[in-house]
């Protein structure tokens, strides 16, 4: 008598031999189970399998480019704002929906879904590119080099991924990671019980600081009250003011942080490399974020100032150690009409400065006799090539 069953499976162990239970999250990932005569047998199948640690598989046949974004909270918010402040505003029909359009961006499809099935997707070909925290890319890529950061600082999204134990008790005195690594509570009958959401870099943090009898308990939210409701003996979470760590008397550690995170800019290795137009488009939307979040908190000041010729005037402005703006001051004469004849008798200096250091750039320039002081905020600023740009080519190999 044979049998088949169908498991769908969130999480699994990884390898049969490893102490720390790392689980995959792949939606598309199923277990076949076959009975025969005296033994299980075990099969699977996928969209795109993903066999030790590469996505494998052909990929899915469509024309479309697809970038995904998150649909909900402050990440989602922030994305569509800095996306319109690279004028790549997001057009939604019906704010129900999970398609949307780009109008700048000929043949690109914006897909609203949670970060981690942004992940899931990039990574079964289902998106070529997306937007999330770099945690997120982290925990559900599992190092799988098919994910390339295509830019990996957008500004916003600023957190870290951190392990917080209890300020009383058995850890009142334990400050490190070390120290906890050290305490002779923990035993394989006995292990520390961590609390995460982050059950690939949890168990891998772990294992690499020498905690050799941990075991973890998954949970998505309110993890700050698994220590004070006696499950959990510490948690690992995102930290972000650490205010409702403090507040729930937990304490982060020496050492306890596991990573550091902001939102990328994300990209699918095959679809860069197979799938017509992603590479163009990944370089235009990698243009407009670079020129933008580089000339966030630049201004571009204005100035005249007499002088007998521009390298004189030049001389003067170099001789201030604010006043040099990316690669130098811009020095043109400005011409009047004196006595009848025109004359070169002021000359404009323009130079970029950041924000932090605009008053004291006014002040310098006024101290060698600049006037009629001009100030705007800068918008974007091009580079003759971006930088991150000639990375992406080299990680691709072309």
């Amino acid at each position: 008598m044979s049998m088949s069953v169908v498991l769908t499976l969130h999480k699994y162990p990884s390898s049969p031999t490893s102490s720390f239970p790392v689980f995959s999250s792949s939606p598309y990932f199923q277990i076949t189970l076959k009975r025969t005569a005296s033994f299980w047998r075990c099969s699977s199948e996928s969209q795109a399998a993903v066999v030790n640690g590469r996505a494998e598989g052909r990929i899915s046949e469509r024309n479309e480019i697809r970038l995904g974004l998150p649909s909900k909270g402050r990440m989602a918010a922030d994305t569509l704002d800095l996306l319109k402040e690279c004028q790549l505003s997001v057009k939604q029909v019906n704010p129900r929906q999970y398609v949307a359009q780009i109008p700048q961006l000929s043949n690109l499809e914006v897909w609203f879904q949670r970060p981690k099935d942004i992940v899931r997707k990039l990574l079964s070909g289902d998106l070529d590119l997306g937007i999330v925290g770099l945690d997120t890319v982290s925990e559900y890529g599992k190092e799988n080099d098919d994910l390339i950061i295509v830019h990996d600082a957008l500004e916003y999204g600023d957190c870290h991924l951190s392990l917080a134990i209890p300020k009383y008790g058995i850890f009142e005195n334990i400050n490190s990671i070390r120290e906890l690594a050290q305490m002779p509570q923990w035993t394989p009958e006995k292990p520390l019980r961590v609390a995460t959401g982050f059950t690939y870099l949890g168990p891998k943090f772990m294992k690499e600081n020498g905690m050799k009898y941990v075991t973890f308990s998954t949970a998505d939210g309110a993890l700050e009250a698994a220590p004070a409701m006696g499950i959990a003996d510490a948690i690992l979470d995102l930290v972000s003011s650490g205010t409702t760590l403090r507040e729930n008397n937990l304490k982060e550690i020496e050492g306890g942080v596991v990573l550091e995170s902001q939102a990328v800019f994300v990209a699918s290795r095959r679809s860069l490399i197979q799938r017509k137009g992603v590479l163009d488009t990944t370089h235009e939307i990698l243009e407009r974020l670079e020129a933008h979040l580089r000339a966030a908190g630049q201004f571009t000041v204005t100035a005249n100032m007499r002088g007998s010729s521009a390298e004189e005037v030049a001389g003067r402005v170099l001789s201030q150690p604010s006043l040099s703006g990316l690669q130098g001051p811009t020095v043109s004469p400005v011409y009047c009409k004196r006595d009848g004849r025109v004359a070169a008798d002021y000359y404009a200096i323009v130079i970029c400065v950041p924000k932090k250091a605009l008053y004291k750039s006014v002040q310098q320039l006024r101290a060698i006799g600049g006037s009629g002081v001009l100030i705007s905020p800068l918008t974007y600023i091009f580079d003759e090539e971006t930088p991150r740009w000639r990375v992406l080519l080299t990680k691709l190999g072309v």
